[in-house]
């Protein structure tokens, strides 16, 4: 198992290991996020445990095209009962997340540090949320890491029905309309699917990962 020190480096990702795991230790600064992200690599750890550092083997993804709308979404949508927003109001959506309970999870893994990382890196521009409002109150939204031609979704979260859907699509209709290649889901779970996700090989991943955006 690698582990990291103080040197900001991440050893390549065909040494993960077959649950996906490239290494442990090392911090949550900036710098050592940013170049985890470029790298194909995300942290995953619960409160307590090491931080351990991700790239798993298929990869989760959307291609912008491939999204799902049903039916019943697109009328939800087309009632105009929600107002969408972008990176207006970033720590209270990870916040959310946190706090959110979530079917079949004792707790969550994102930690107070994790917390103000990732706020960090939104004020450095590189992280960024979708917020979902009804009445003035924040009731959905998500957050993930920007790398201009990827956005690499992190976590979300709704309050009321449909509401982390909304500020999905949000997302993917301004990915396709910036030229975004992807919008990178980490690892597989069956609501991401209805969404029109899919899992490729993590080779494919970084290809495409590789290719800067034009």
């Amino acid at each position: 198992m690698n582990v990291l020190k103080t040197e900001i480096v991440f050893p390549g990702v065909d040494g993960a290991s077959s649950e996906g795991i490239v290494a442990i230790g090392g911090d949550l600064s900036p710098e050592r996020l940013q170049l985890a992200y470029k790298s194909g690599i995300f942290p995953w750890f619960e409160d307590g445990e090491p931080i351990t550092w991700w790239s798993p083997n298929p990869r989760m993804v959307l291609f912008l095209d491939e999204l799902i709308v049903s039916k019943s979404m697109r009328n939800i949508l087309n009632r105009n009962i929600f107002k969408v927003t972008f990176n207006q109001n970033f720590r209270g959506v990870i916040s959310n997340c946190q706090n959110i309970k979530r079917e079949g999870q004792n707790g969550t893994w994102i930690t107070n540090d994790m917390i103000e990382a990732y706020c960090k890196l939104n004020e450095l521009g590189s992280a960024k949320s979708v917020e979902v409002w009804q009445d003035d109150e924040l009731v959905g939204g998500l957050y993930g890491v920007d790398l201009g031609h990827i956005f690499c979704g992190e976590s979300m979260f709704s309050t009321i029905s449909n509401a982390s859907k909304v500020a999905f699509i949000a997302l993917v209709n301004q990915l396709k309309k910036d030229n975004y290649k992807l919008l990178d889901c980490q690892v597989y779970n069956p609501h991401l699917e209805s969404l029109g996700c899919r899992e490729i090989d993590r080779e494919e991943f970084m290809s495409i990962l590789n290719v800067s955006k034009k």
